[in-house]
C-alpha cells in the first residue's frame, strides 16, 4: 500500500485527509506544528486501522526545519508516493493600505515558500524513482480576488501559478501533480486563524452551508487514486449556496 506524507495535518482538511487515507489502508506521515495533536491523531489512526503512521513535528516556514525532518525518514526507510500539500492559512482581513507586515510574512511563508521547501525535497526523491504525485490545496482565492483578501489572494494564485509550473516540469519523469482549490470550508481552523483567535468574528458560517474538511478529503483521495495513466489537474469546489468568492446566498442553512 502507498505512503501518503500530509502537512498540517493536525486539524482541517489535514486531518480529514488523514483520516479518510488511513481507512482505506494507506500508510501515513503526517506533519505538524502542534506534538500532542499529532501524536493523538497517530495513535487513534494506528489503533482503529492498524496502519503505519508516522509523525513529523515542525514548522513549515523554516527550511532547516523541514530538510531535518524529512531526512530523518531515512532512518525508517519511508518512500512518499503522494505529497498533500495542505498547510495553509490566512491572516488578517484588512484593506491593503492598513495590512500587518506579520500577517503578511506568515502567509508568505506558509503559503508559499513552505509548500516549496517541502515540494523541493520529495519531488526530487519522486524524480528518482519516476513516480509520485503531489496535490496542492489551492483556494478560490487563487482564481480570483475578494475585497481585503489581497496579499492572501496573491499567496493563493502562487501556488495555482506553481501547481501548473510544477507539472510541466515534472510530467517527464511520470510525476502527477493536482490541486483542489476550495471555496470556504468549515470544520476547519481557517476562520479564527485569519481573525487571530476571536471567536465571534470567526463566526462566517451560520447563514450558509459551506463544503467542510471531510468533503475535500473525499475530492484528495479522489484525485490520488485513479488510474496512473489519469491526472486530475484542478477540482475548483464550493457549497451550492457560494457562487463564487463575492457571490454567496447567506439566507440560512437550509
Amino acid at each position: 500500500m502507498k505512503t501518503i506524507l500530509i502537512t498540517g495535518a493536525t486539524s482541517g482538511i489535514g486531518k480529514a485527509s488523514a483520516e479518510l487515507f488511513a481507512s482505506k489502508g494507506f500508510h501515513l506521515i503526517i506533519t505538524g506544528r502542534r506534538a500532542d495533536r499529532l501524536q493523538m491523531i497517530q495513535e487513534k489512526l494506528i489503533a482503529e486501522h492498524k496502519i503505519t503512521c508516522q509523525t513529523l513535528c515542525f514548522d513549515i516556514r523554516n527550511n532547516e526545519q523541514v530538510i531535518e525532518a524529512i531526512s530523518s525518514l531515512d532512518k525508517n526507510g519511508a518512500e512518499v508516493d503522494i505529497l498533500l500539500n495542505n498547510a495553509g492559512l490566512a491572516r488578517g482581513f484588512d484593506e491593503i493600505h492598513e495590512g500587518l507586515l506579520d500577517d503578511w510574512e506568515t502567509m508568505i511563508d506558509t503559503n508559499l515558500k513552505g509548500l516549496l521547501y517541502i515540494t523541493k525535497i520529495i519531488s526530487a526523491e519522486m524524480v528518482k524513482k519516476k513516480s509520485g504525485h503531489i496535490i496542492n490545496i489551492a483556494s478560490t482565492a487563487g482564481k480570483e480576488v475578494y475585497p481585503k483578501g489581497n496579499v492572501y489572494c496573491a499567496t493563493k494564485h502562487a501556488v495555482d501559478a506553481l501547481t501548473k509550473a510544477m507539472r510541466i516540469d515534472l510530467h517527464k519523469y511520470g510525476i502527477r501533480v493536482s490541486q483542489v482549490a476550495p471555496g470556504h470550508v468549515e470544520q476547519t481552523e481557517f476562520a479564527k486563524v485569519r481573525f487571530h483567535g476571536d471567536s465571534e468574528k470567526a463566526k462566517i458560517y451560520e447563514d450558509f452551508v459551506p463544503v467542510n474538511s471531510a468533503d475535500i478529503a473525499n475530492i484528495v483521495y479522489f484525485i490520488a487514486t485513479q488510474a496512473p495513466h489519469v491526472n486530475i489537474q484542478d477540482i475548483l469546489v464550493m457549497g451550492t449556496q457560494q457562487a463564487s468568492s463575492n457571490f454567496i446566498d447567506r439566507s440560512g442553512r437550509g
